[in-house]
């Protein structure tokens, strides 16, 4: 739409507050928006400079413009959240993980039944949630299973079909797991009021629920049934167990939200901490994606009502880490500074910042999926960032691994074409080094390695990459200069700290560019290579191969010799070490056994 045809519009937009909606020339959907006045929010498009490249070519495909006039900005906010929800409009803010979430349902029936859905229906029920995941429903309805005897079955309980006896008791009944009511073994009342102290449950009235519970169970002591009163008070155990997995953050607290947010390229990722009767009674992270280069705190208000909607809050007090501007002025925005309000931010803080670092170890580069073209792409780039003669499409890594100083281990992991060739990985036990000699260690295993593949006449991979620094890459090179290979394949030794990658002979790093696909190929070589190694060497542990010098001394058990690993590291510092640094770490008996033994055997 050019200014002209703008114009011829403008006159007809009202300043009440609504929502517009964007049609490109072929009648699609492409932009919803809410504001508290349509005019002025519509002529911002057409009648400011725009700098962003995607707001420019939204405005140059809108061929429609149509609007709903609504009462408060809250109503075009829930009429925007439901339009976006329905048609994914392409130049919309848009919730990476869109997708629904279960509930918790009490049917509308006689003695109703408790299950997990994810579909609300018109039926009468109460809907309990919504739930971040199946795990968390699952947990629930496991803890209910155990707090609150309620029927599974699909019988009718009408008061007609229990007053004709026409059911037995079954199964769950016998298991505990129901109190018959089938049968009138239960009274609707007394199963009623189970369902309340289900609904206090979820809502964090976990203090009201324990007096609740702590009150009936005093009545019954004093009435002298023992045997409801020790129900009773496994039920608030069973409860209190059921609180400590929720994290409680203070009873002065009544119902608060919490959000945060980093933003990372093209997507945010918000944090929401859901406060009720002072227990985190829900915690999710979600990531969004920006169409129209909007900036974070945009980003972050559409968030928070998107979110406040889905689970249905009701807070009247919203924690964030900055002040934004929101359309609800009922509602209170704290940007804390100090306090257990300021705690509760670092929270938030906390896990959507673990949730980026888990999502960027996850987009280490698996080259597995990828079409032939794309692999050769991040192979090529990798060829020209070390210089390589040939594309390599050969890498193999190395790694050695010991446990507390002791035990020297080694891997080899293989990737051909940028995958895994896992039927070519090998695992090496050390057999000529004494005791932790990481160069020795990975000069041994080297020439092993290329020896035999030497002997079989099979090809040298193009590139050969060292888990360490200059040290190991310089025994790694005397072992393929013994062999007579030198110049038919490429090493470098790639460190962990700095993710720097060294060649023999250079005094200077390389250090690849932290986003680029080459590095994140390297990296995920490396971590295969480590996961690989670190598996063998727990196996072998496990099944008792190791042995050491301290094993079969008397007095000297499992424990001892993990104390004294732990400790000083490796069998020779033990033998070097006094009797008095002994006895300060095992005790003087056991310290004299040890270097009685030393002795004897020396």
């Amino acid at each position: 739409m050019n200014q002209e045809q703008y114009q011829n519009l403008a006159h007809k937009l009202p300043a009440n507050p609504g929502i517009y909606k964007y049609y490109d020339a072929g009648g699609t959907l492409i932009y919803v928006g809410k504001a508290k006045s349509l005019k002025k929010r519509i002529a911002s498009y057409f009648t400011k400079s725009q700098n962003s490249f995607k707001t420019i070519e939204l405005v140059q495909k809108i061929d429609r413009i149509e609007f709903t006039i609504v009462d408060s900005e809250q109503d075009a906010l829930l009429l925007e959240n439901s339009l976006i929800k329905q048609y994914k409009p392409r130049y919309n803010i848009l919730l990476k993980d869109d997708k629904g979430y279960p509930y918790l349902v009490i049917k509308n029936e006689r003695f109703p039944r408790v299950f997990s859905t994810w579909k609300k229906y018109n039926d009468g029920s109460t809907y309990l949630g919504p739930f971040t995941s199946k795990g968390a429903i699952r947990e629930v309805l496991s803890f209910v299973k155990q707090f609150i005897p309620l029927r599974t079955c699909k019988l009718n309980l009408s008061k007609e079909n229990i007053e004709k006896n026409k059911f037995k008791t079954c199964l769950e009944y016998h298991l505990g797991n129901c109190l018959a009511p089938c049968v009138a073994y239960q009274t609707e009342a007394d199963y009623l009021e189970s369902l309340e102290q289900l609904k206090h449950m979820l809502k964090g009235n976990m203090s009201q629920l324990l007096g609740h519970l702590k009150k009936e169970m005093q009545l019954h002591v004093e009435a002298l049934d023992f045997e409801k009163a020790a129900q009773l008070k496994n039920k608030m155990d069973l409860l209190l167990t059921y609180q400590e997995k929720s994290v409680v953050v203070g009873k002065h607290f009544s119902n608060l939200d919490v959000f945060s947010i980093i933003k990372d390229g093209k997507l945010a990722y918000v944090n929401y901490l859901m406060v009720q009767n002072g227990s985190i009674i829900q915690t999710h992270t979600v990531p969004l994606e920006g169409k129209l280069d909007e900036p974070e705190d945009e980003l972050l208000c559409f968030a928070i009502e998107r979110l406040r909607s889905d689970f249905n809050s009701l807070s009247n007090e919203i924690i964030v880490p900055y002040p934004i501007e929101y359309f609800d002025k009922d509602v209170t925005i704290t940007v804390p500074k100090l306090g257990d309000k300021k705690k509760l931010l670092d929270l938030s803080i906390k896990n959507v910042t673990y949730f980026t670092r888990e999502l960027q170890l996850k987009k280490i580069l698996q080259l597995d999926g990828k079409t032939v073209s794309e692999k050769k792409l991040v192979l090529n780039e990798l060829q020209s960032y070390l210089h390589l003669q040939e594309t390599p499409t050969h890498i193999e890594c190395f790694d050695n691994s010991n446990f507390q100083g002791s035990f020297p281990v080694s891997a080899m992991v293989c990737f051909k074409d940028g995958v895994p060739s896992k039927k070519d990985y090998r695992h090496f036990n050390v057999k000529t080094v004494e005791g932790i000699n990481d160069f020795a260690t990975m000069k041994e295993v080297v020439y092993r390695r290329y020896k035999r593949v030497q002997e079989a006449g099979d090809p040298m991979p193009q590139l050969i990459v060292i888990d360490g620094g200059k040290g190991q890459l310089s025994a790694a090179l005397e072992s393929i200069e013994a062999l007579g290979l030198t110049g038919s394949t490429t090493l470098v030794g790639l460190a962990k700290n700095e993710e720097e990658l060294f060649f023999a002979g250079d005094s200077q790093s390389l250090k690849l560019p932290w986003d680029s696909d080459s590095l994140k190929l390297l990296r995920g070589i490396r971590d295969e290579v480590h996961r690989f190694g670190i598996t063998f060497h727990r196996n072998k542990r496990s099944k008792g191969t190791f042995s050491t010098a301290l094993e079969n001394i008397e007095g000297i058990g499992p424990a001892t010799r993990e104390t004294l690993l732990n400790h000083f590291k490796s069998v020779a510092n033990i033998k070097k070490a006094p009797l008095k640094e002994l006895a300060d770490v095992i005790g003087a008996k056991k310290a004299e056994a040890l270097i009685k033994h030393f002795a004897a055997t020396a």
